[in-house]
């Protein structure tokens, strides 16, 4: 369309506003339309150049049109009119994303006869009507110093301001004033950006899935830098410091790194039509198609070392342009009385080498570092910046290993860990993470790339929560000690591979361990403890923890107890590096439940069984006083309940506790708890709607459910689900425990699909239960289909295990052996998978 024409056609014929502001919003649709084209010829910044430039045009476009409208045919110069319309943020600094908000500022005078606000009026409802998302500002030329002192926001943005149309002069002025604004409280501005900047950074940490513009390393991380840069140095483009503050070729990496950015936040605006700046995981494989990338998984290990190189080059350089503001002369006098070494100090629990130091090899490094405490460190960006810089040769020396084995012997090693990590030099002293290096992890379970969990795992290890793994850990020689934490740090450096990453990474350590001197026995227990360091949370997690066929093959596995203790060390210290909350109350129970189960099976040589262990258990009960205080007839039903699952998962405390409240039980009765999760449990003689039950809490989700018949005809139910309720919800959940005691009562299924496929049963589990393995999609309302179809079948489910991720399910139930239904295995399948 010739919007010039329309436009002269619409005033010739004293047209609407409304008329006009179609006549844009037709053509700002049209260009809209066109960019996915525009950005297959134009990726990066020049798209966003180009993209800018356009809206410059419309803008000025609007503003002449509204001239027009207003003087007719005595228009006066526009220079002469005592308005400029300024381009602010990212429209300011030619970086305006496809779906972000247009910023403008608005400065005027206010000369009579010029009629200024109504100008300003007219354009503002012109740009809003014809669809553009401004953010706009109006301020007097003489205004805005006092702005920008009262509000942080707009002192910093309109440091990237920029003139669109308007008055020279108007600008001139306004300049005059940014510069004044520039050049005042310089220290209390930086501070409080520097502030602001830790507070987000927390808020939006490293992430699998980054938001583009927020996130460590993300946009804003580069934009901090030329706030810093332009404040202290009033430059308009940070390519102006080099040879000043950092070097041609460092400059170069972060640019390459930001014009990534810049392609892959653009594609997704273009892609999901909004303002969307997270690479979340169904986006990937549409960008990586936009940018031209084959391997998806590649596209997402480029952004993440991209945000990786942002963080390093931002941190490194705000701080140094930074520091003078931050330390007086008192602050470098304590920090000369506070050294280390030659060129390293530690003043406050953080430890500072100047960027002017100058490192020349491996050895000098690791052994500035070892001269420190053994204790954990904070590192100011003049450590980081000399490890970037430090060139790492290879292939690396026996004295160099000599030094990795003394700082893996440490305490604290974590922090050193983080500190090569960020410098970049990680993959470098540790050659097994090559591979491996900022490689995404897309299981619906990890939360961060191998190598932050890798590291993340460490600090898990040296800062062990719980008392007893901590005294396990203890109780180790220093050569166990330190395999537990080698194997910790390479259990995930075989991934990538097309072999398991459990059986490559076993092989990848050995020469590593060799490099340390350490001995044969030594080896052969680290490649166990790699090979099987999923072992045991796969185990206690998906299995029945208390059938002896499950506990013999693990304990072949593992071998010995000293194995065990390690390997429980390093899967606590492994799911506590996922993220999240995925180490939980209840993540703990089972895996210690699992722990003593095998060191029972590990510490006997002859085979236990379950009758066995099942009148051990019993012995236990009878020798507690709690037992013995109770009525003979009672002692007498406790020891004859049927289950031997229901003495091998409680303490002979919990028994006595569990029978003594069956006895009170008339009809039934219930106790919520809600501590770190919640979880239910039912006493009934009467019977429970359970499918109901279920289906009504289908919005929380469950981690295991047992169901046991104990004496008198009561059946004992215990449902525990991952997450805490709020307080004001248990209530509801108990109303709804009443209400499932209604027989009649019915809720709808949610329509699950499970395929024949994805189920198997196991009738020769144990003599008394067979298992049902359900592996199939995670789908809202699935335990309670499943419960209301074995109900259909009379299938006595005794107890469930549930574990899931964000888009799987591997749910385990033992059911009663004594159900004629174990004669009809099709009648499961069918059921299930109708």
């Amino acid at each position: 369309m010739n919007l010039l024409l329309e436009i002269e056609d619409v005033i010739d014929n004293n047209g609407s506003d409304f008329e006009l502001s179609k006549l844009f919003k037709r053509y700002i649709h049209e260009y809209k339309e066109s960019l996915p084209v525009l950005f297959e010829k134009n990726q990066g910044k020049d798209f966003l150049v180009l993209h800018t430039k356009k809206l410059d045009s419309i803008m000025s476009l609007m503003y002449k049109t509204i001239l027009r409208r207003l003087f007719g045919d005595y228009l006066p110069m526009r220079s002469s009119i005592p308005i400029a319309i300024v381009a602010l943020g990212s429209y300011g600094r030619e970086q305006l994303c496809v779906h972000s908000d247009i910023d403008l500022l608005i400065v005027y005078k206010d000369v009579e006869g010029y009629n200024t606000k109504l100008i300003i009026e007219k354009l503002f409802y012109l740009a809003l009507d014809a669809g553009l998302k401004l953010g706009h500002r109006v301020h007097e030329t003489n205004d805005l110093f006092r702005a920008a002192n009262e509000d942080l926001t707009i002192r910093t943005s309109l440091m990237e301001s920029r003139l669109i149309i308007g008055s020279p002069f108007t600008w001139q002025e306004t300049q005059r004033q940014l510069t004044r604004i520039r050049l005042h409280n310089q220290k209390e501005f930086l501070i409080a950006k520097v502030q602001e900047a830790q507070v987000r950074r927390k808020k939006f940490p490293v992430s699998m899935e980054p938001n583009i513009k927020e996130s460590v390393g993300g946009l804003r991380d580069t934009q901090l830098l030329y706030w810093i840069a332009h404040t202290i140095y009033g430059v308009d483009n940070i390519k102006d410091l080099v040879g000043l503050i950092y070097n041609e070729e460092s400059y170069k990496e972060y640019r390459i790194a930001l014009e990534l950015m810049f392609r892959v936040r653009s594609a997704l605006h273009l892609i999901t039509k909004k303002q969307e700046d997270t690479l979340r995981l169904e986006y990937i494989p549409s960008v990586a198609k936009m940018l031209g990338f084959k391997d998806q998984i590649k596209l997402a290990t480029k952004v993440i070392a991209a945000g990786w190189r942002i963080d390093n080059f931002t941190r490194i350089f705000t701080k140094k342009m930074i520091r003078p503001y931050l330390y007086d002369t008192q602050m470098i006098s304590k920090l000369r009385h506070s050294r280390i070494a030659k060129g390293l100090y530690e003043f406050k629990g953080r430890a500072y080498i100047s960027y002017n130091q100058k490192i020349n090899d491996n050895n000098q490094l690791l052994e500035l570092l070892l001269s420190l405490e053994d204790k954990n460190y904070k590192f100011d960006s003049g450590v980081l910046s000399n490890l970037t810089y430090t060139k790492i040769s290879h292939p690396l020396s026996k004295s160099t290993y000599f030094l990795l084995k003394q700082l893996l012997q440490r305490d604290y090693t974590y922090y050193f860990l983080k500190l090569f990590y960020d410098s970049g030099i990680l993959h470098e002293l540790f050659g097994n993470f090559r591979k491996v290096r900022h490689m995404p992890q897309f299981d619906g379970y990890h939360h961060y790339p191998v190598d932050i969990h890798s590291v993340g795992c460490i600090k898990a290890l040296e800062d062990i929560k719980e008392p007893f793994i901590q005294a396990l850990h203890d109780k180790l020689s220093n050569d166990e000690k330190l395999i537990v934490k080698i194997a910790t740090l390479f259990h995930d450096t075989g991934k990538g591979r097309k072999q398991d990453h459990s059986e490559v990474g076993a092989k990848l350590i050995v020469p590593f361990l060799k490099q340390m001197n350490m001995n044969q026995d030594m080896q052969d227990r680290a490649v166990v403890l790699v090979k099987h360091h999923i072992l045991m949370s796969n185990v206690a997690f998906k299995e029945n923890i208390h059938n002896e066929k499950t506990l013999y093959k693990f304990m072949s596995k593992v071998g010995d107890v000293k194995n065990l203790n390690m390997l429980y060390i390093l899967t606590y210290s492994d799911i506590n590096g996922v993220g999240g909350e995925t180490y939980n109350t209840f993540n703990s129970k089972l895996l210690f439940d699992l722990y003593q189960s095998a060191l029972e099976i590990a510490q006997n040589k002859h085979r236990i069984t379950d009758a066995k262990k099942r009148l051990i258990i019993e012995r236990r009960v009878q020798n507690i006083s709690e037992f013995k205080e109770l009525p003979r007839s009672l002692q007498k039903k406790i020891l004859h309940i049927e289950s031997n699952l229901f003495f091998f998962k409680r303490t002979p405390q919990d028994i006595i506790e569990v029978a003594q409240k069956a006895k009170l039980t008339k009809e039934y009765s219930f106790t919520l708890k809600n501590k770190n999760s919640l979880s239910i449990e039912i006493y009934r003689k009467i019977p429970l709607n359970l499918g109901y039950l279920l289906a009504s809490l289908s919005h929380i989700s469950v981690v295991s459910m047992e169901i046991f018949t104990l004496f008198d005809a009561i059946k004992y139910f215990k449902i525990e689900f991952i997450q805490k309720i709020d307080e004001s919800e248990l209530v509801l959940v108990a109303d709804k425990i009443d209400a499932a005691f209604d027989m009649s009562k019915e809720t709808k299924l949610k329509d699950i699909r499970i395929l024949r496929e994805e189920i198997s049963i196991d009738f020769e589990h144990s003599l008394t239960h067979a298992e049902i393995l359900i592996h199939t999609k995670n789908q809202r309302g699935l335990l309670a289909y499943v419960m209301h179809c074995f109900d259909a079948l009379n299938i006595n489910i005794v107890t469930a295990k549930i574990h899931s991720s964000k888009y799987k399910v591997r749910d385990s139930f033992l059911m009663d052996k004594s159900s004629d239904i174990c004669n009809n295995a099709e009648l499961i399948y069918d059921m299930l998978a109708k």
